[in-house]
């Protein structure tokens, strides 16, 4: 495939970054700000989810790594299958998250003196840097599907960290903050 057809093929995905990269932090904030029970509707509260969440996020981190294995031993096909496995890994945190603060309390961190200063730079670098990975790994995904490999490349250096951090730190952030669960 021609390095121009692959950036065409590109562009017609550029609009669709940019909507979800946009839409979905926004519908996020919005749901998070939403609880059902306080609405007066009579829903269980979720409160089982957390380490459940939390596992998906350890085992995404686990199966990002497994992809950057597999595709430096050239199994291009195992890692599509598992970068396609790391992003409904993702799809189903989001789910699990929105669906746990719908329907549940927040939590507040419990810990005093310097960990509490640990705890809240990863908290919100974690919450920053998830609203970032958004647009990196859709643009990384198109441009593998547009057989742009050298671009997919370029910016899966970059995507891959940013991820993996993501994923780890989410599990970080529940392990510090699950002694506080009511």
């Amino acid at each position: 495939m021609s390095k121009h057809l692959a950036t065409e093929q590109e562009k017609r995905y550029r609009k669709w970054i940019i909507l979800l990269s946009v839409v979905i932090p926004l519908a996020v904030a919005a749901l998070f700000g939403i609880n059902l029970r306080r609405m007066g509707f009579d829903v269980a509260p979720l409160t089982f989810l957390p380490p459940i969440y939390a596992t998906i996020n350890g085992i995404t981190a686990i199966v990002l790594v497994a992809a950057v294995i597999a595709i430096k031993n050239g199994k291009r096909s195992l890692h599509e299958r598992l970068m396609k496995l790391a992003i409904a890994l993702s799809v189903a945190f989001l789910a699990m998250y929105v669906a746990y603060h719908m329907t549940s309390e927040s939590t507040s961190y419990g810990g005093e003196g310097v960990i509490r200063y640990v705890y809240f730079f990863i908290l919100i670098t974690h919450i920053l840097l998830s609203i970032g990975i958004i647009p990196l790994v859709l643009i990384t995904y198109v441009r593998a599907i547009a057989k742009s490999f050298p671009r997919h490349r370029q910016i899966a250096k970059i995507t891959f960290p940013v991820w993996l951090y993501v994923a780890i730190t989410g599990v970080i952030v529940y392990l510090m903050i699950s002694p506080y669960y009511a």
